[in-house]
């Protein structure tokens, strides 16, 4: 009986056994091909010493047996540029990698770029190389980086940032009382997160349309270029004066732009033109008692307030669009106006306790702009008795509800409210294109008052060409007939 046991047994072991060596059959071909979801793994351009975002790339096994990949390496090895992590191990060559039949497993790459000295975008070149069953087979890696200046917690008296170089801010760049930064056109201005640019002396920033200021966050990969929240803002401390901002781009910061500070005396003076404000998470212009003069100014899709004028102040805004059609970045739902205009700031306390901050609104003036976006009433007005509230809304499209009352003449002179008066830009949603369609409302609505003013649109068109101006910050150039 015994004997009989230990033949089953050994039957049972032998059976395990070959079991055991089915379940370890690999694909031996020669000819065996791994697949991939890419030739090619690229990366957007990125600051040199700074690493990238991480890539993937995905290896698929198209065969009913297990592959071994007995190498795979960096071409480039312990000097490339770039970093592999294979199954959580970090390294330049890993061996022995096996791919379950019909499956796959993910390589993740990242890469730093050495600086060159030259403000040329350069390009670093290397490749993974996977060998199975002495067969070779290469995915290409390619990275675009940028060389830059670097600018850390410094504070600047008199300066000029040229464009021959990005900068780079770390922390904060702080302009001092009675300091100015001159700002040539063609320059960028790149903040890491958490950054900002302050001042309380003042900025001359002068872009032009073929080659504008852009401040940004340092994120330069495709899938961050309309992201908000990637850095701070820009700051102008009140005191701060004669402030010029034309043909700038602020983009996905938290506040693009703020005028003026509650906590400081005075107030802070801005003339801006020409200008994109787009993107914000909170605010796209934010003014605390300030004096702001704006003209052919897009400022659009922010969390909270394209702009937000509050405690009085001195305005006047010509051409300029307001579009809000935020959405897509978070799952938050935007409930407020995208143009708030107010004497009045009730700032809460940590006790709980409200402080209540008052100014004359001496005048807000509206001239051919649009105000529009995604919320029924886009315009929210705060006013306080006590102080003074002088507005006017002169030949604007609002986007407001039909209870929304306008008949007061001395706030309301030729406005068109509602969804009746969509402006019909051309494409608000995916590519930001806030021109007019060709069946626009705002089309020579406009008052020739503003536009003799200002002749000549966002891209150098002129408003008087036509029947009348154009509302908003760009003038419709029909195509001639044929």
């Amino acid at each position: 009986m015994a004997r009989f046991i230990f033949q089953i047994l050994a039957v049972l072991v032998v059976i395990l056994y070959l079991s055991s060596c089915e379940d370890d059959k690999y694909m031996n071909s020669p000819d065996a091909q791994l697949e991939f979801s890419t030739d090619t793994v690229m990366f957007d351009t990125i600051f040199t010493t700074l690493g990238s975002t991480t890539r993937h790339l995905k290896i698929y096994n198209p065969y009913n047996d297990k592959v071994l990949i007995s190498k795979v390496r960096l071409a480039g090895g312990e000097f490339s540029s770039f970093r592999l992590n294979v199954n959580g191990l970090a390294a330049y060559e890993v061996y022995d990698l096996e791919v379950p039949a019909q499956d796959s497993i993910y390589i993740f790459v990242e890469v730093t770029i050495d600086p060159n000295g030259q403000n040329l975008p350069m390009v670093v070149k290397d490749s993974i190389e996977f060998t199975t069953n002495t067969n070779v087979q290469d995915v290409d890696l390619v990275a675009w980086g940028q060389d830059f200046k670097r600018i850390k917690g410094e504070v600047l008296t008199t300066a000029t940032w040229t464009n021959e170089k990005p900068y780079l801010v770390y922390d904060y760049a702080y302009v001092d009382t009675l300091g100015t930064l001159t700002i040539e056109e063609g320059t960028r201005i790149h903040f890491h997160k958490g950054a900002g640019l302050y001042a309380r002396g003042n900025i001359i920033a002068k872009g032009t349309y073929e080659n504008p200021i852009i401040f940004q966050s340092d994120r330069l990969e495709d899938s961050y270029k309309d992201i908000p929240e990637q850095w701070q803002g820009i700051i102008l401390f009140s005191g701060s004066k004669g402030n010029v901002f034309d043909y700038v781009q602020i983009k996905n910061a938290i506040t693009g732009l703020q005028v003026g500070t509650i906590e400081h005396e005075g107030n802070a003076s801005l003339e801006i033109s020409n200008s994109r404000i787009e993107n914000m998470s909170y605010a796209g212009l934010f003014s605390v008692k300030s004096d702001i003069r704006s003209y052919n100014n897009i400022i659009a899709n922010c969390g909270f307030y394209c702009a937000a004028l509050l405690v009085g102040g001195n305005y006047e805004f010509y051409h300029t669009t307001i579009a809000n059609f935020w959405g897509g970045y978070s799952s938050k739902v935007r409930s407020s106006a995208s143009l708030a205009l107010s004497n009045v700031l009730v700032v809460k306390q940590e006790d709980g306790s409200n402080v209540v901050f008052t100014g004359d609104l001496n005048n807000a003036t509206f001239g051919n702009c649009i105000i529009y976006g995604n919320v029924a009433n886009e315009i929210e007005l705060g006013k306080n008795q006590e102080v003074a509230f002088n507005y006017l809304f002169d030949h604007c499209i609002l986007m407001v509800q039909d209870t929304f009352n306008t008949s007061d003449n001395d706030h309301y002179k030729n406005v068109w409210k509602g969804l009746d008066y969509n402006p019909k830009f051309i494409d608000p949603y995916e590519n930001y294109i806030y021109e007019l369609d060709t069946l626009s409302p705002a089309k020579d609505a406009g008052s020739e008052v503003y536009s003799t003013m200002f002749p000549l649109d966002f891209k150098g068109n002129s408003r008087n060409a036509d029947a009348a101006p154009d509302l908003g910050a760009y003038e419709r150039i029909e195509k001639a007939k044929k």
